[in-house]
């Protein structure tokens, strides 16, 4: 299997975040898609997400955890992009990702209040539940523009 060329399942565009020097671009390319008017991230877990037993990496399922689920959360309660730290997060490690394995996260918004956001999401690995997730996001206030931070409603029409 070469990691490097695997496809990526239809429907997805490669999350525009990671160029640059920042955390996302060590770590992506991550990948999108609108689905029933929800976001949805992926990846394809490479060697350099592997710890050391060769599968997927806890921090990099942890990464991927806050990311879907602040993104997702955002995306769901059609509020506006922009940088929202997380409060709390708690994760449940289900079953492992593989070396090559496509990953995949979902989320489900529980509460949006003027300042936080309250969610879950399920991350699969070729399918299978992986994590389970649960969030809290700080999102009171305008949003703080982030720059090259595209909006991702209009990206994924």
């Amino acid at each position: 299997m070469n990691v490097q060329t695997d496809a990526v399942p239809a429907g997805f565009i490669e999350l525009p975040f990671g160029a640059g020097e920042n955390f996302l671009s060590l770590i992506g390319p991550l990948w999108c898609k609108r689905e029933n008017n929800k976001l949805i991230l992926g990846f394809r877990v490479e060697k350099r997400h592997c710890n050391i037993g060769g599968i997927c990496h806890g921090g990099m399922l942890m990464t991927f955890a806050d990311m879907q689920l602040g993104l997702g959360a955002r995306f769901h309660a059609e509020e506006d992009f922009g940088f929202m730290p997380t409060v709390n997060m708690t994760a449940d490690f289900l079953a492992p990702a593989a070396l090559g394995a496509w990953v995949e996260g979902r989320t489900d918004l529980l509460r949006s209040t003027r300042n936080f956001i309250f969610c879950q999401g399920i991350i699969t690995s070729n399918g299978a539940p992986a994590v389970r997730a649960s969030g809290i996001m700080k999102s009171g206030g305008a949003p703080v523009s982030i720059k090259g931070l595209p909006n991702l409603r209009s990206l994924l029409k």
